[in-house]
């Protein structure tokens, strides 16, 4: 499961990292897709699900050095140092482009998702009933949670450490997207707005809530592929499909939220088609450009696929 890698390659694992964190900025995206497109999905499970009891045997019979080959550390390192510059540097970007290109944004999105789940279906050897079920279970699911009305709650402490908790085992599931939980939880603006403000006390404790979800929830995914790996793929495939809802382009608002600062935020949007868009919102549909992206992120992924398979052991 673990690789050996060059610096070349630990570069190429820092982009890839940063990518995935730019995916998880957007409300709808999953860092997980990324990560499973680029072919390095089975070793962050796998390397998540090694902080075990073994770990700790290590830490204090072998040392420190033993103990971080076991948890594959660097790849750890490097992989969520990418991640965590991206969410720094990119996430002004990502809100930006929410507020004032958002249907080109979501273009782009729509064609790596559609791309992904191909890529990721493609790795199934052969579909039968069972599967098929898997799949459609998958996308049942992944469409019902994009449907569900966001919510509103206080950002008390402990909300913010579960919010934590919730939202990363979303972040690791390719086509559930985390940062749509949180928008779900009501936690999407005040965790963005402390990333770009720095706010360290409210990041430490949505730090500690991922940790703690990133160690139970990698066990359940490290168990899935080893023991049900096609049946966890086809379900993997099915929420791609499902989250395909979320990522249309075109979307009109028929609900707002007031935010603390008494600005009004989209919180219920409908899909229309491009011409309806037009007529409802009088804003341009750009459709030459949102197809023109819809095919780069499906260039993208496919370009990262193979990659990803070049690097596979």
């Amino acid at each position: 499961m673990k690789q050996s890698r060059n610096g070349f390659q630990y570069l190429l694992l820092a982009v890839k990292g940063m990518l995935m964190g730019a995916a998880d900025a957007v409300p709808g995206v999953s860092g997980g897709t990324i990560a499973f497109i680029s072919g390095i999905y089975e070793e962050l499970i796998h390397s998540l699900r090694s902080f075990d009891i073994a770990a700790l045997r290590l830490l204090f019979t072998r040392g420190p050095a033993a103990a971080w080959q076991h948890v594959n550390g660097t790849f750890l390192l490097v992989l969520f140092s990418g991640i965590l510059l991206s969410l720094l540097s990119l996430s002004r970007l990502v809100l930006f482009l929410l507020d004032t290109h958002a249907p080109l944004l979501w273009s782009f999105f729509f064609g790596l998702i559609v791309a992904s789940m191909w890529s990721l279906c493609r790795a199934v050897p052969r579909w039968h009933s069972s599967l098929l079920v898997s799949f459609a279970t998958g996308a049942v699911v992944a469409y019902a949670v994009t449907q569900i009305t966001p919510s509103a709650l206080e950002a008390t402490p402990l909300f913010v450490f579960f919010s934590g908790m919730i939202a990363i085992c979303a972040m690791i599931l390719p086509g559930i997207s985390g940062s749509f939980i949180l928008l779900l939880l009501g936690m999407y603006t005040p965790i963005m707005q402390a990333i770009l403000g720095l706010q360290f006390l409210t990041l430490g404790l949505f730090g500690a809530g991922c940790a703690v979800g990133l160690l139970a929830f990698s066990r359940v995914l490290d168990w899935a592929f080893s023991h049900h790996r096609t049946t966890t793929l086809a379900l993997l495939g099915g929420f791609m499909l499902g989250s395909l809802g979320k990522v249309w382009p075109w979307k009109y608002t028929t609900a707002y939220a007031i935010n603390r600062h008494g600005g009004e935020v989209p919180l219920v949007q409908e899909n229309v088609m491009p011409g309806s868009f037009e007529m409802l919102t009088g804003q341009d549909p750009g459709l030459s450009a949102a197809l023109g992206l819809m095919l780069l992120g499906v260039v993208l992924v496919l370009l990262m696929d193979r990659i990803g398979r070049a690097n596979r052991p």
